[in-house]
């Protein structure tokens, strides 16, 4: 079929509450940022060929409005385009909570060292000058969607670990507190959390999983994990438990 016909079915965007084993087991999502119409139709066609869910942009900034809109599992960039170079979207992309963690591959005529270097300080994943051959990119895009994906088994895999006997503490911390954590009288601790912070220590405090409270805010794992620890060092407590007695002992939950 060709490229044009391809390209006029929209791709779905994922669901963020669909199970981390659901969005595993879907075709991988790759966004191609390139400004010359020639390499994004044969690039798109091709991975389409291998069973990949394929959407374009001609530039950085459309590349990056489809990047929110639907949260590719790669993103495979020239460097050189107008109006924003894949480096003005790579640092978008790092610096977005729920795209920060997105692999980024650049396809560049250039092949310097020092570009490469600059390319990799800057954040990304990979780095194909151009000309490119077709088979070597897309086993190089199998390699990164599969090490994302090993990642994230990995990281759901440790998040279900400990938590139905952290859910139990917290439990227990709850009814040992109820009615007596924070007397009347006691003004709550003085913290200064940013609103994503105060939102994941009131989602642990209900005894959710990281993978639960990912789903809820929209972000990641990793952000999740991030977040938890910059809670740790801010209240001076080195574990879940302790932070939901600090908090609650604080008022700094419901």
């Amino acid at each position: 079929m060709p490229a044009e016909t391809k390209m006029q079915n929209p791709n779905p965007t994922p669901n963020q509450s669909e199970p981390v084993e659901t969005l595993l087991n879907a075709q991988p999502r790759v966004l191609l940022v390139d400004d010359e119409p020639g390499i994004r139709s044969a690039v798109q066609a091709y991975f389409e060929d291998e069973g990949f869910l394929v959407s374009t942009a001609c530039d950085g900034e459309e590349g990056w409005e489809k990047a929110q809109a639907e949260i590719p599992d790669v993103v495979l960039s020239d460097v050189m385009m107008p109006r924003m170079d894949g480096y003005g979207l790579l640092k978008r992309l790092r610096e977005d909570e729920r795209l920060g963690g997105t692999p980024v591959i650049f396809l560049t005529a250039k092949g310097m060292t020092s570009d490469r270097i600059t390319g990799f300080r800057a954040g990304v994943d990979d780095y194909i000058p151009k000309p490119f051959d077709p088979d070597e990119l897309v086993a190089r895009v199998r390699n990164v969607v599969q090490r994302q994906e090993r990642l994230l088994r990995e990281a759901a895999r440790y998040a279900d670990t400990d938590m139905g006997q952290m859910a139990k503490q917290i439990t227990e911390i709850r009814s040992m507190l109820q009615g007596g954590g924070n007397k009347k009288g006691i003004a709550p601790a003085d913290h200064v959390f940013t609103p994503r912070e105060a939102s994941v220590l009131q989602l642990v405090a209900e005894g959710l999983m990281n993978k639960e409270i990912a789903r809820q805010l929209e972000t990641s794992i990793r952000n999740v994990e991030k977040y938890v620890s910059r809670l740790f060092a801010k209240t001076g407590t080195s574990s879940r438990t302790e932070l939901v007695r600090y908090a609650l002992e604080n008022a700094l939950v419901n």
